[in-house]
């Protein structure tokens, strides 16, 4: 559901929304409308923790970056306020911010993002949140779509590619060697 106002909110507005609605899923679109989502259901759930289970492992292991789950609140550069489902920032960008900047809806844009398609996810309105993304300063993202079994790889130099039906996914560039195996996320409960 979208919500359009006459004046957008503020951020400090925005921050105190989404604070009275904490049981909500509310972005901000740049021109100030609000994207109010559908909670997770549960073989999305499943899927974006395996996949929050990979990407906090390889970043602790790595330890140039910090991983951020799907709660975590971006403040993007074109001022919208966007959730991925996975994130990934270099720790010298993170830490370059108050700690303040660090406690609230961060004022950047990841250098990685995975957006999990969900079920009841429009896909057109998917891969426009991509776009904005890698518009906003995101150097690279992955759209995963369970129901066609594709990931579409987005960078800011070359057009999206899509992988079909991948065993795995493997950057090689910004979070270069992370792996992220693909059976149990097009299966997430190992039944195949």
């Amino acid at each position: 559901m979208q919500i359009h106002f006459e004046h957008p909110l503020s951020d400090a507005g925005f921050a105190a929304l989404c604070q009275e609605n904490d049981t909500l899923h509310i972005e901000q679109n740049p021109d100030g409308s609000l994207l109010i989502m559908s909670p997770t259901g549960g073989l999305s759930g499943a899927r974006n923790t395996r996949i929050m289970r990979y990407l906090d492992e390889w970043a602790e292991d790595d330890g140039t970056g910090i991983a951020f789950d799907s709660s975590t609140m971006f403040r993007l550069p074109n001022g919208a306020h966007r959730m991925p489902d996975a994130a990934w920032v270099q720790r010298e960008r993170y830490l370059a911010l108050t700690e303040d900047e660090r406690a609230g809806f961060v004022p950047l844009a990841p250098d990685f993002v995975i957006e999990l398609r969900s079920p009841t996810d429009p896909l057109h309105a998917l891969k426009h949140k991509m776009n904005e993304y890698v518009r906003a300063g995101v150097r690279l993202g992955w759209l995963i779509d369970p129901q066609t079994e594709t990931v579409t790889t987005y960078t800011p130099d070359d057009p999206p590619e899509v992988l079909d039906r991948p065993d795995r996914v493997t950057a090689n560039t910004v979070v270069e060697g992370f792996t992220l195996p693909m059976k149990r996320i097009w299966d997430p409960l190992g039944t195949a």
